[in-house]
């Protein structure tokens, strides 16, 4: 029996990837490296922004100090938050999808944007209140593939409730759009819905338990039937 839904966030409710793109872009650009799309979708898609700069700038053989990866990451946070404010941008079908969802069980984000990235775009599209916890990159040491996230958001959804009301990984439900999303569910014992927009239906399908195209008039009875 499904208990309860775990969003990502970035490739799922906010169709804002090729905006990260673009800023990771622009930050290595100023320290002397290019970063070429399919790079970025072949390798960092699914990082955090500490783990995706940690991971750049090691390619490269640049001496990373965490001080360096704050600078990196802060300077990223600036240009994106200006960015979105004009450029804001959610997939077809998600806020209503997350409203029908919310109605039915405990919502939560296990993300690796940042907090303050989460928080304005689901004010934004009206949808703040639909979720029950929030987690994201400054929350966890350790991003996805790690389960660390989702193992923390379903810890906050059981806050408040008795052993025997609380829910259990086995019958959490995850929505991701990346293979290290994937992975990172599967590791917490949860079941996955991967949405095809940042990989292709084929190269999700043999890890996730379903895979679909959008969440668009995606009716909740087919997520129920995994369970």
């Amino acid at each position: 029996m499904l208990g309860a839904i775990l969003f990502d966030f970035n490739g799922v409710i906010a169709d804002d990837e090729p905006i990260h793109l673009k800023m990771f872009q622009k930050v290595l650009a100023e320290e002397g490296i290019h970063l070429s799309r399919e790079e970025y979708y072949r390798t960092y898609i699914g990082m955090d922004d500490r783990g995706c700069f940690e991971s750049a700038l090691a390619e490269q053989g640049r001496g990373v100090t965490p001080q360096k990866i704050l600078e990196l990451v802060a300077k990223k946070a600036r240009y994106y938050e200006s960015y979105i404010r004009d450029h804001l941008v959610f997939f077809p079908g998600v806020i209503t999808f997350v409203r029908r969802a919310a109605a039915r069980y405990p919502l939560a984000i296990a993300s690796g944007a940042l907090r303050s990235e989460i928080e304005f775009i689901l004010q934004r599209g009206g949808i703040r209140q639909a979720f029950q916890s929030i987690v994201s990159a400054e929350d966890v040491s350790r991003g996805k593939p790690h389960p660390e996230g989702f193992l923390l958001a379903l810890s906050l959804l059981n806050k408040g409730r008795n052993e025997g009301d609380a829910l259990r990984a086995q019958r959490c439900l995850v929505i991701e759009d990346t293979l290290a999303g994937v992975q990172a569910a599967r590791a917490a014992g949860m079941r996955c819905l991967a949405i095809a927009n940042s990989y292709s239906v084929g190269e999700l399908s043999p890890v996730a338990d379903l895979v679909a195209t959008t969440l668009e008039d995606l009716p909740l009875e087919r997520l129920e039937a995994l369970f």
